[in-house]
């Protein structure tokens, strides 16, 4: 099977899905554009159709109000879009962290092509960090990815990672996320968002302070087996159960993770906590879900479905605690 992951380049500790090319450390932005795969453009031409055929060839006609996106290396096309569509190139994406880099003490860790080119991003550590009872680490990290094909704005993401088991979540408070996101009718200004990224970062302490209240928030097991059934069946205990629960594999698996079997679950964060019951999906979502490939999951945990579970289980820890 063909990689979901095109080319892929980091620095320090090997990736869980074990992909991509190392990197020492504190690399400048040029050696990650090329590592990463992401040394070439999304170049544009006018979409043409051939019509009123005429032997074997036909007449060719222009369609003006989309353009055909395509690769300047090796001409492969990636999407047809509207004329009012902006493209955000691979190396703005890197070029976005320079400054970061090289003056706030940001550090480059994953950068990487997805879907043949049509998705790609850059992953740095903030240098934001703390420790929930003083054994269980987790990082602060800023997601910057973008697409071509209309599948996802640019979006700069406030991320965490919980060391132990590298499990990815989302920044966010009072059910939103504090994503900034440009669509791609609107040209990517990086030095506007990262003004609004300054306030959004800032929400670290207030979110770790939230997560520090979840490993202390003990739950018992009719209290764990409803959070499950509710992020992952969307339905309670409470009510008549169907002969076939939907997703009952993946309640299975989440309840053993949480038992015992999640890497970090037996710390006392996280041991019969609602910090726990997080990382149980989390670690679910981004380790043990079902998917193509390992490419296909971290596309899902990050962009897609597997985002969506997660935030609906940061969502309803945090009630657990309201």
């Amino acid at each position: 099977m063909a990689h979901l992951i095109e080319t892929m380049a980091y620095a320090g500790t090997t990736p869980w899905h074990g992909l991509g090319n190392q990197l020492t450390q504190q690399q400048p932005i040029e050696v990650w554009q090329r590592e990463a795969g992401m040394d070439w453009q999304i170049q544009e031409s006018p979409v043409h159709f051939k019509a009123d055929a005429v032997g074997h060839l036909g007449t060719i006609h222009s369609y003006p109000e989309q353009k055909v996106l395509y690769r300047s290396d090796t001409k492969t096309p990636l999407s047809v879009v509207s004329q009012r569509y902006h493209t955000v190139q691979p190396r703005e994406v890197l070029e976005f962290y320079r400054d970061l880099t090289e003056v706030t003490g940001y550090e480059l860790e994953t950068a990487g092509v997805l879907k043949g080119g049509r998705k790609f991003w850059a992953l740095a550590r903030t240098g934001q960090a703390a420790s929930l009872k003083g054994d269980d680490p987790v990082n602060g990290y800023l997601l910057l990815a973008t697409s071509c094909d209309g599948t996802l704005a640019t979006t700069a993401t406030p991320t965490t990672v919980r060391v132990v088991c590298n499990n990815t979540l989302t920044i966010a408070l009072d059910g939103s996320s504090r994503a900034i996101k440009v669509p791609h009718n609107t040209r990517f200004d990086p030095q506007v968002v990262k003004k609004q990224l300054g306030i959004a970062v800032s929400h670290w302490d207030d979110f770790m302070y939230r997560m520090r209240i979840l490993a202390e928030r003990k739950v018992h097991w009719r209290e764990a087996l409803g959070f499950f059934m509710n992020v992952l069946c969307k339905t309670s205990p409470n009510v008549q159960m169907p002969d076939v629960l939907p997703n009952e594999r993946a309640l299975r698996k989440v309840q053993e993770l949480y038992e015992g079997r999640g890497r970090g679950s037996q710390l006392d964060s996280a041991r019969g906590t609602a910090w726990g019951l997080l990382n149980a999906v989390t670690e679910y979502v981004d380790h043990e879900r079902r998917a193509r490939s390992n490419e296909y999951r971290m596309d899902s945990a990050w962009f897609g479905q597997g985002a969506q579970i997660k935030q609906r289980a940061l969502d309803t820890a945090l009630q657990l605690v309201a």
